[in-house]
């Protein structure tokens, strides 16, 4: 894994990014179903087809929520 380039606070916790990301690629690292999350940055929602165009930089809040089912 490279290098971290900075970190962001994930979920209230901090968290080193390994090089430039976008928030799709974000999930995509942390192996979530993009179908069942809803993801904010720095205190706004990030509506899904805007995920890959989004890039985090470093000093970014982001909360990602998993949708849970259940009956």
């Amino acid at each position: 894994m490279p290098i971290a380039t900075g970190s962001i606070t994930l979920n209230g916790e901090a968290w080193g990014l390994p090089g430039p990301l976008s928030l799709a690629d974000l999930l995509a690292t942390l192996g979530l179903d993009e179908d069942a999350v809803a993801v904010e940055r720095n205190r706004q929602i990030v509506r899904r087809p805007q995920w890959a165009a989004t890039p985090i930089e470093p000093g970014d809040t982001v909360e990602i929520v998993r949708f849970v089912g259940g009956g």
